[in-house]
């Protein structure tokens, strides 16, 4: 499984032995999964410790702790391309990433986050907190998640199911920092926010001096409560592969457990870590190997190979943490250059309809599939086009909820196209972020993991950002938000009297989509045909004549322009008849 170097297995098993000493409920977790996913487990999770520890020793001073991480992430960005490293838990890291073909860089920001942590942090709400948690969590959890995808068991989550997903962790990073209230207090920190804290007069001052108090043991009755309900996410498992769902089942069990333990500890609580009793986790953890065992028996995941190539090929490295410089995209064949567009003036969203490919193909005496082929080509110079521009978001309507109603063929034909292209990814040396909006019913599951695959490897890319639109209708997006506004009434945490519209906004299944400022339509039709109905809604519109095959990156700087001539009032009076406004000047 890992070779026959000694060294490497020691630093394998040095994390095994550094996790289960330090996280013994996360170690019988990976327990869980296949044996030949365990020693990339315990390096991810030996890693995410080491640098932890760094930043919690207190024999030094905040500085000097924050220099220690730097300097581990630094010795990980150059031992990356070596391949090896001194350090064991490095050495095991960098043998996981080129083993399993991980890219790392998305750990980059969650690591030097670390190194701000060593200075100690405050948050004024639940929002700064929130957002805290997740830049740590998450990139370490996508790690795992890339883990399975690599090793042939995609772990899809569902779009209207990442919410859950980030609760769940907001739930797990909750009953960690409750765990460790004493040690954080010992050293000065209190990793709650004020808006918690102010809930219960007199809990912080309690609790920084180390003082238990009604104050103190009502905040965390309301802590362990608000815990219990982000780890309850039932959905998340639904549909998931048995295997990955019986981990994560058995993570929120343990997670119960581990609550369960904080609220009985009372005034212990500030003097020691709780710790359910071993009785207890025997019980959860029992069955949930049984069911573990039963799913890889079913689906085995072999040991990935030896990286050992050939006498007469380089050694492969993985990818450094961080990225290397992103090529331009090549010019038009024309040489014809993008107007140049002040700041203020461009559109930052640009929404297209891609109407005319199966008319495009009758007209050329094609069948109509061959037109979605040819409307690929345009996508790709559309957003080559995009990127010169500079423009920030780009949004594209490939397959609505209505297209099923198509014949079988041509539907087929449709998400095959968009099968390969996401595989082949024609984008991977650009500064492009690929998501995908849409409902996953009724979609290939292989579709919708590829989907998945490509927005995780492109999270962290900064430049343009192209959503593809695949099974959205706008009259369901809106249904879905109304449903999830309801469930949220329901429960009591909103008040169906006070939504307004910011409300409605953030239960919208893509909360940070921002408004479309130009929805451009080709193929001579004059439409907005139910996309993106809540986010154009002060969209200005342009639509042309061409079919979409025959457009090119030009075209797109020709409705950019065009937008910067019309007058955005948002429902205010426009300038006087004599102050017309002024275009830009188009480039050569």
């Amino acid at each position: 499984m890992i070779g026959d170097d000694p060294a490497l297995r020691s630093a394998y098993r040095s994390c095994r032995d550094r996790t289960r000493r330090q996280d013994p409920a996360e170690y019988a977790l990976i327990q869980l999964v296949p044996v030949a996913l365990r020693p990339a487990c315990w390096a991810l999770w030996a890693a995410a410790n080491a640098i932890d520890d760094l930043a919690d020793d207190r024999t030094a001073s905040a500085g000097e702790r924050a220099a220690r991480v730097r300097r581990w992430i630094d010795a990980l960005e150059r031992e990356l391309t070596t391949g090896t490293s001194p350090d064991p838990v490095r050495r095991a890291l960098v043998d996981t990433a080129a083993r399993w073909r991980l890219d790392l860089s998305g750990l980059h920001h969650a690591m030097t986050e670390v190194a701000v942590d060593a200075h100690g942090r405050r948050f004024a709400d639940w929002s700064g907190w929130r957002t805290w948690g997740r830049g740590n969590l998450l990139p370490w959890f996508e790690q795992v998640r890339d883990l399975f995808d690599r090793a042939g068991v995609p772990v899809a989550l569902r779009l209207d199911r990442q919410e859950s997903y980030e609760r769940f962790l907001d739930g797990m990073r909750l009953a960690d920092i409750l765990s460790d209230l004493s040690a954080d207090l010992a050293q000065g920190d209190l990793l709650l926010p004020a808006e918690a804290l102010d809930r219960c007069p007199g809990a912080e001052e309690d609790l920084t001096a180390l003082r238990w108090s009604p104050a103190v043991a009502g905040l965390v009755a309301h802590l362990t409560d608000l815990g219990r309900q982000w780890v309850t996410q039932p959905s998340l498992t639904r549909g998931m592969h048995p295997g990955p769902a019986t981990v994560l089942a058995a993570m929120a069990d343990l997670l119960f457990a581990q609550l369960d333990a904080v609220d009985a500890a009372g005034p212990a609580l500030l003097r020691a870590r709780p710790r359910p009793a071993l009785l207890t986790t025997a019980r959860l953890l029992a069955p949930a190997r049984a069911r573990a065992a039963l799913a890889w028996s079913l689906t085995p995941v072999p040991a990935p190979p030896a990286r050992r190539p050939a006498p007469h090929l380089p050694a492969v490295h993985p990818r450094p943490l961080r990225r290397p410089a992103f090529r331009s995209p090549p010019p038009h064949p024309s040489g014809e250059r993008p107007p140049r567009i002040p700041a203020e003036r461009m559109p930052a969203h640009v929404a297209v309809i891609m109407d005319g490919n199966g008319r495009w193909a009758q007209r050329h005496g094609l069948p109509r599939h061959e037109g979605h082929q040819a409307g690929a080509a345009a996508v790709r110079d559309v957003v080559h086009g995009a990127l010169e521009i500079g423009l920030r978001h780009l949004t594209l309507y490939a397959f609505s909820t209505e297209n099923w109603k198509r014949d079988p063929e041509e539907t087929g034909a449709i998400l095959d196209l968009l099968r390969q292209e996401t595989r082949a990814y024609p984008f991977e040396d650009l500064d492009v972020r690929m998501r995908w909006h849409g409902r996953a019913d009724n979609l290939p599951q292989d579709l919708v993991d590829l989907l998945d695959m490509r927005e995780r490897s492109t999270r962290d890319r900064t430049g343009l950002t192209v959503t593809t639109c695949v099974n959205y209708g706008g009259r369901d997006e809106i249904a879905r938000t109304a449903a999830a506004l309801a469930r949220r009434a329901r429960s009591g945490r909103l008040d169906p009297d006070l939504i307004g519209e910011q409300d409605f906004a953030e239960h919208l299944p893509r909360p940070d989509m921002p408004d479309v400022d130009l929805l451009w339509r080709t193929g001579n039709e004059q439409r907005t045909s139910n996309f993106l109905p809540w986010q154009a809604a002060y969209a200005e519109l342009h639509f042309t004549p061409g079919h979409w095959p025959d457009v090119d990156r030009r075209d797109l700087w020709r409705a950019i322009t065009e937008y910067t001539r019309r007058q955005r009032r948002h429902g205010a009076a426009g300038p006087a008849p004599h102050e017309p406004a002024t275009a830009p000047r188009e480039g050569a």
